[in-house]
């Protein structure tokens, strides 16, 4: 699941772009203190950053340098403010697109796709995931914690791998059943808790206390 933050003044606009993106799978995170946008930046992790130009206190300019001095997170700005000047000084300040108001949420949603594609193309790639010292090898499904190969079955690893992918965000129990079908397992409500509960127990036995954490009607996620 990506992540969105969101940072225009214009709530309606936010709200609308905000809940598009919610039917695309986003996770979103709007701004609401235009003073503290760093700090959301920090806290929410976002794979790609929606800016606005004109903002209270400090312009999307200023964000975007501030940014660009800590991450390489894509930027698009989004802005009625869209002739040549702000175009190119937007782009040369860091932004990766640029997109005029008013807009079509569908080609916004395209365009957030295709930087999306071209910035995390090279995840696919990477043969491990790691978190906390845990090493899970997805070319040959292991999973290793210091010294311990530790044995995974394939709904156990499926799992696993879901909820790496998605560090730092909870993953629902549904999006982790329906992973688990795409690899023709028949999993039920009951099959899954049996099946977390189960990786948990050898996390544990490893040392990776708390490893998986649940959030209670919501889903799970790596702690």
């Amino acid at each position: 699941m990506y992540r969105l933050l969101i940072v225009e003044d214009d709530a309606g606009i936010a709200g609308a772009v905000g809940k598009q993106a919610e039917m695309w799978d986003f996770s979103v995170k709007i701004v609401e203190d235009f003073r503290r946008v760093l700090e959301d930046v920090a806290a929410f992790d976002p794979h790609i950053v929606l800016l606005d130009i004109s903002l209270p206190f400090y312009d999307g300019y200023y964000w975007c340098g501030e940014i660009r001095k800590r991450s390489k997170v894509p930027i698009i700005f989004i802005s009625s403010a869209a002739d040549n000047i702000n175009i190119v000084m937007a782009m040369n300040m860091g932004a990766d697109d640029f997109i005029a108001k008013p807009f079509d949420q569908s080609v916004l949603m395209a365009k957030i796709q295709a930087l999306l594609r071209r910035t995390y193309a090279f995840a696919a790639s990477v043969p491990v995931l790691e978190h906390r010292g845990a090493l899970l090898n997805t070319g040959d499904a292991t999973l290793t914690y210091g010294e311990e190969k530790i044995p995974l079955t394939k709904n156990e690893y499926r799992i696993l791998l879901c909820l790496m992918e998605n560090r730092g965000t909870v993953v629902s129990r549904e999006k982790l059943m329906e992973r688990l079908w795409e690899t023709d397992c028949f999993v039920d409500d009951n099959t899954l808790t049996v099946n977390v509960n189960r990786l948990r127990k050898k996390l544990d036995g490893a040392g990776l206390t708390d490893f998986i954490v649940t959030r209670f009607g919501v889903g799970y996620l790596v702690g």
